[in-house]
């Protein structure tokens, strides 16, 4: 599937538009804009401007309200938008109706996340994933967005003119999805011997939410050279590297394991992308000891690691020993931290929030810099005594 958004020489503009629900404190929805805007930057559009509506819930025919429609329908025709990016996924009914009044391209998040990943697959396995997640949601989008059969004429194998456009496409598509499965069927199982034959190696896994520094990290421990990006989904295929730390002096013994890193993951990754990469999150179902890296400088770090924990119940990985890794101390900022954001608890400097996680998490948990290599040897210990203990 095509990308919806353009290269970065010539960027689409684009306007964010989203719901702020009543009991979700303004600031917050503020941060889930700024993430919205990141992620478009990421595909490749220019932000202009934010449209917000305070509502109980979207609107389930139009997502926001009326007079909100006609704001946004004036402000897109004075200014030659190209695309309206929604920070929800919308129905196939709420696309169709926005774009009957707007007047212009409407994506949601859901598909811009899609975008991106297609944007950044580099192997085959990653390409084959993220065609077979977007041609399964594109499936129940089919009107006004499917039109490459407009000209369809009849022949071997067609129904003819009894066949509306719609169904024809529909059949294409579903035939496509089928395709796509077998494809990574094949792929997987060549992914699965691959995994068997490390079966007697002790494995690490980094988990986290995207642009968390987990590439960066890998590359630390690892001494490789994994892209790391100040970029949204930049890594999208499993690495996985050996790691060798010198011997233990006491023990001598050395520690050896190999570290891999996947996907990162979001808030409303769409659920097709979880189902069609759970063969690359093999990684982290099998890995005995899962390090979650943690954006600490970040001022939604707690719903973000909330986040991570979801999906990993959701692959059927969260019950595995967790190391979790505070990472960014170098860019952490108290006062970006807000009652408005952290309601049930104001946390004004670092060695608050040490002493606080340190007790909540048992110790298994350490604060660190990947850029400025800070606090590594006491990670590199920490890993060491995790792994002893299997």
């Amino acid at each position: 599937m095509k990308s919806h958004l353009t290269d970065e020489n010539n960027a689409e503009k684009a306007i964010l538009i989203g719901v702020e629900p009543k009991n979700v404190p303004l600031k917050t929805n503020q941060v889930y804009l700024d993430e919205l805007e990141f992620l478009a930057f990421t595909a490749g559009a220019q932000c202009v401007k934010r449209f917000t509506q305070r509502l109980e819930h979207p609107n389930p025919k139009t997502y926001i309200g009326k007079g909100k429609i006609q704001e946004v329908t004036a402000y897109v025709k004075e200014h030659e938008i190209d695309l309206a990016i929604f920070d929800d996924e919308l129905s196939p009914s709420q696309i169709r109706n926005l774009e009957e009044f707007i007047q212009c391209k409407i994506i949601d998040r859901s598909s811009l996340i899609l975008d991106i990943f297609a944007k950044n697959a580099q192997t085959a396995q990653a390409r084959t994933q993220v065609e077979l997640a977007q041609s399964e949601y594109l499936l129940p989008r089919l009107t006004r967005m499917w039109t490459h059969l407009q000209k369809q004429k009849g022949g071997i194998g067609m129904k003819g003119p009894g066949e509306k456009e719609i169904e024809t496409d529909r059949r294409v598509i579903r035939d496509k999805i089928s395709k796509l499965k077998k494809e990574l069927e094949h792929i997987d199982s060549q992914s699965t011997t691959r995994r068997k034959n490390r079966e007697t190696q002790k494995r690490v896994a980094l988990v986290g939410y995207t642009n968390v520094g987990k590439s960066t990290l890998i590359n630390l421990l690892a001494k490789s050279d994994v892209l790391a990006q100040d970029m949204l989904f930049a890594t999208l295929d499993s690495t996985v590297r050996k790691v060798v730390f010198p011997p233990d002096p006491v023990t001598y013994k050395p520690c050896i394991f190999l570290l891999s890193d996947t996907v990162g993951f979001i808030r409303k990754l769409p659920h097709q992308l979880v189902e069609s990469f759970k063969s690359t999150l093999a990684e982290v179902i099998e890995a005995d000891i899962l390090l979650h890296v943690v954006d600490v400088s970040h001022p939604q770090f707690e719903e973000q690691m909330a986040t991570v924990e979801e999906t990993l119940a959701e692959i059927g990985a969260s019950n595995k020993p967790v190391i979790t890794i505070f990472n960014k101390i170098d860019k952490y900022n108290p006062d970006a931290t807000s009652d408005d954001i952290f309601e049930d608890e104001a946390i004004y400097d670092l060695a608050t929030l040490k002493k606080t996680w340190m007790a909540k998490l048992n110790e298994n948990i350490v604060f660190i810099s990947a850029t400025n290599s800070e606090n590594i040897d006491e990670l590199k210990e920490l890993i060491r005594k995790n792994l002893d203990k299997l």
